[in-house]
């Protein structure tokens, strides 16, 4: 029996090893139907937060607000296409008939896209959605969530850390729900050597809608003066 078990996986391994090279061109084909769809949207901000953010919460509304300013400054608003935060930032572009971009992500619970997506791009791999976060993207604003909203933030935080691409803008919005976090970075990581006191220069803390838009104008205006 043991025999047949053993044959059985290693018919499984080979199975997998036929696989692997047919996947990469799964991959390589949501790198290239990405690049194409925001190839030409310009200047762009990714919202990032709970997909379970109730509608009726301060923070949805908040991102409503957020989004409908940031397209009325020339932005297009970037989300993970879902529900709760995402939804309410393209709800916000799609109020004030922005570009309103939503990158869904294929999973067995809670990712349907929502309605006011103006263009949609589905994913199956999140490493080739979280490219396409990052690459038009002139700022991130991180709305309360969960673990896909951090591995969202920390990709951003070490890539800007690490000069593998240029800095932007990344505010924490609500500083009730970020300050725990932002407080362990200082008095944890920082006090123990693991970054670096200009790291925190990275991130911003704001709770109005107004002062994201004022974080990213400030940011760029100085930018132009170095």
């Amino acid at each position: 029996m043991a025999k047949a078990v053993n044959k059985a996986d290693e018919r499984k391994i080979e199975d997998l090893k036929m696989e692997d090279p047919w996947r990469v061109f799964r991959i390589m084909s949501e790198f290239v139907d990405g690049f194409h769809e925001l190839s030409e949207i310009g200047p762009a901000v990714s919202i990032f937060g709970s997909a379970r953010t109730d509608p009726r919460n301060k923070y949805y509304k908040d991102a409503v607000e957020t989004a409908e300013l940031l397209v009325k400054e020339g932005y297009a608003i970037i989300t993970g296409g879902g529900p709760g935060i995402m939804e309410a930032g393209n709800r916000g572009a799609s109020n004030v008939e922005g570009t309103s971009i939503g990158l869904n992500i294929d999973l067995p619970f809670e990712q349907k896209p929502n309605p006011y997506i103006g263009k949609l791009i589905n994913f199956h791999y999140f490493f080739c959605r979280k490219v396409m976060f990052l690459k038009y993207a002139k700022a991130y604003v991180v709305f309360p969530g969960g673990f896909g909203t951090l591995d969202e933030l920390f990709e951003s935080l070490t890539l800007i850390q690490t000069k593998r691409m240029p800095a932007f803008p990344v505010i924490f919005y609500g500083t009730e729900f970020w300050q725990g976090l932002l407080a362990w970075i200082k008095e944890t990581m920082l006090k123990s050597g693991n970054i670096e006191e200009a790291d925190l220069s990275i991130v911003q803390m704001v709770d109005k809608p107004q002062d994201v838009i004022k974080r990213i104008k400030s940011y760029y205006i100085k930018k132009k003066k170095k």
